[in-house]
């Protein structure tokens, strides 16, 4: 969903993995995995991280909306399109 210069997509997150990247779709949401447990907020910075790399913005760019303590998770991303998210994912 996009509106005044910010993109809402669903996140699913998987903790405790190999290796830490966008891995795709899980069902309707992007799949992101981390390498930090989900303890102290670990995994939820990760995810920022991870997702801030992918897209080529500024960590404070990317903020989690909904589902802090859910592997599902609402993101926003601030300065991007919703066909620029897609296209930067898709790279």
């Amino acid at each position: 969903m996009e509106r005044d210069g910010t993109v809402r997509f669903a996140v699913h997150v998987q903790t405790r993995s190999s290796r830490a990247g966008v891995n795709g779709l899980h069902g309707e949401a992007l799949k992101v995995c981390v390498h930090a447990a989900p303890v102290d907020g670990a995994a939820n910075a990760a995810v920022v991280a991870v997702l801030a790399a992918a897209l080529g913005v500024a960590k404070s760019a990317v903020r989690i909306v909904g589902g802090a303590r859910s592997r599902l998770k609402v993101v926003e991303v601030s300065g991007l399109g919703a066909a620029e998210v897609r296209r930067r994912l898709a790279a």
